[in-house]
C-alpha cells in the first residue's frame, strides 16, 4: 500500500538520524541600485520563467498509477545489473524488487538534487550582482520548489525513498561553501543541472508509464531554461577572469564531473537488497551498455562548458579520458527546443483525452 505524503520520512530505506543538513555560508548579500532592464537574452529567459509557471497538483494527473513490477515501465536493460548472471537467475519477485528500488533510488536523487538547486537558486538571488540575473533566479526558486514537490509525490506512490548519495552531497556542499557567486552557477547550473537533464531525458524518452513521462517532461521544460541561465551568465563573466582564475574553475569542473559520474553506482540499492555491492558496481563499470549510459549523461554539460570558455587543456584532456569529448559540438539549443515541444505535446494530448471524455459523457446524457 502506498504511504501518504505526510509520512514521507517513513519511506526512507534507512532511518533518518537527522532530518536536516546545514551548510555554513560565507558570502555577501548584494544589492543593485540600477534597475535597467538588462541583457536581452537574460530578460527573455525571465519572461519565459514568468509565463511558464505551472501547478504540479493540477498539470499532472496524479490519479494515474505505477506498474507493480516495473513502476515506470522502463526497458529491462536500463537496470544497471540486468546483464549480471546473479540477476538473471533471480525469481521474478526479486527482479521486480530490484527494478522498483533502483528506480526509486534514481528518483530520490532527482528530488534531493532539486532541493540542492532550490537552495543554490536562492543563494544566486542574494549574491549575484546583476539585477537581470536576480530577476531570473527568482523564477527558478519557485521552479525548483515545484520540482521537489513533483518528485515527492511520485516517490510517495513508490512507497520507497533513498537519502542523497555521498558524491552528490559532496558537490552540493562544495558549491554552497564557495563564496564566489559564479561557482554556484558552475556547480549547480552547469554540472548538476546539466547532468540531471540528461538523466531526466532517459526516463522521459523510455518510460512507458504516462505519469513518469509527465513528471520528467514538465521538469525538463523548466530545467532547460535553468541551464540556459547559467550559460548566459557565465559566458559573459568568464572572459573577464585571469588565466589563473579560469584554471581554478577548470580544476573544480573536472573534479565535479568525476564526482557526478561516480554518483550513479547505486551502492545504497544493492546494499538494501542484500546483494554483493562491489560485484554490482564492478559489473556496471565493465558493462559497455552502462558505459554508454554514463557517458551520455554528459551530452548537455560538455557543449556548455565549451561555450562559456572553460575549454583549456585540462578540461579537454579530462573529457577525453572520460570518453565524452565527442559531445562538444552538440546543439544544446535544439535539445532545449525539443524539451519544450515534448512537454507541450503531452499537454495537448491530455487536453484532447479530457475533451473526448467530456463529449462522450455529454452525449450519453
Amino acid at each position: 500500500m502506498t504511504k501518504t505524503p505526510t509520512d514521507f520520512a517513513a519511506l526512507y530505506t534507512e532511518a533518518l538520524t537527522d532530518t536536516t543538513w546545514t551548510v555554513p555560508q560565507n558570502y555577501d548579500a548584494c544589492f543593485n541600485w540600477v534597475y535597467d532592464t538588462g541583457r536581452a537574452g537574460m530578460m527573455g529567459l525571465y519572461q519565459k520563467g514568468k509565463e511558464f509557471q505551472w501547478d504540479a497538483t493540477t498539470r499532472i494527473d496524479w490519479s494515474q498509477e505505477l506498474d507493480e513490477e516495473n513502476p515506470q515501465q522502463l526497458p529491462e536493460e536500463m537496470l544497471p545489473i540486468a546483464g549480471m548472471e546473479l540477476y538473471q537467475k533471480m525469481p521474478a519477485k526479486e527482479k521486480a524488487a530490484c527494478r522498483k528500488h533502483f528506480q526509486a533510488w534514481q528518483l530520490s536523487q532527482f528530488m534531493q538534487g532539486e532541493q540542492g538547486a532550490l537552495i543554490c537558486a536562492a543563494k544566486i538571488v542574494t549574491q549575484v550582482p546583476d539585477i537581470d540575473s536576480k530577476f531570473y533566479a527568482s523564477t527558478q526558486v519557485i521552479d525548483e520548489a515545484r520540482h521537489v514537490e513533483s518528485y515527492r509525490l511520485l516517490l510517495s506512490k513508490f512507497g520507497i525513498a533513498y537519502r542523497m548519495t555521498p558524491p552528490l552531497q559532496q558537490l552540493i556542499d562544495q558549491t554552497l561553501r564557495d563564496s564566489r557567486w559564479d561557482m554556484t552557477y558552475l556547480g549547480m547550473q552547469v554540472v548538476i543541472e546539466g547532468l540531471a537533464l540528461a538523466a531526466f531525458q532517459t526516463t522521459r524518452d523510455y518510460a512507458q508509464n504516462p505519469l513518469a513521462q509527465q513528471v520528467n517532461a514538465y521538469v525538463m521544460q523548466d530545467e532547460s531554461r535553468h541551464v540556459a541561465f547559467g550559460r548566459l551568465a557565465l559566458r559573459d563573466y568568464y572572459p573577464q577572469l585571469t588565466q589563473k582564475e579560469r584554471d581554478e574553475r577548470e580544476e573544480f569542473l573536472i573534479e565535479a564531473c568525476y564526482l557526478m559520474r561516480d554518483r550513479f553506482e547505486a551502492r545504497e540499492v544493492w546494499e538494501t537488497l542484500g546483494l554483493p555491492v562491489q560485484e554490482c558496481v564492478d559489473f556496471q563499470y565493465s558493462s559497455p551498455l552502462m558505459k554508454t549510459f554514463r557517458n551520455g549523461l554528459f551530452m548537455r554539460i560538455v557543449p556548455i562548458v565549451k561555450d562559456i570558455g572553460l575549454w583549456g587543456d585540462k578540461v579537454r584532456k579530462g573529457y577525453e579520458e572520460m570518453g565524452v569529448l565527442e559531445y562538444a559540438n552538440t546543439d544544446v539549443e535544439a535539445l532545449q527546443k525539443n524539451d519544450d515541444t515534448i512537454a507541450r505535446e503531452l499537454d495537448a494530448r491530455r487536453a484532447h483525452v479530457r475533451k473526448t471524455m467530456e463529449a462522450g459523457i455529454a452525449a450519453a446524457e
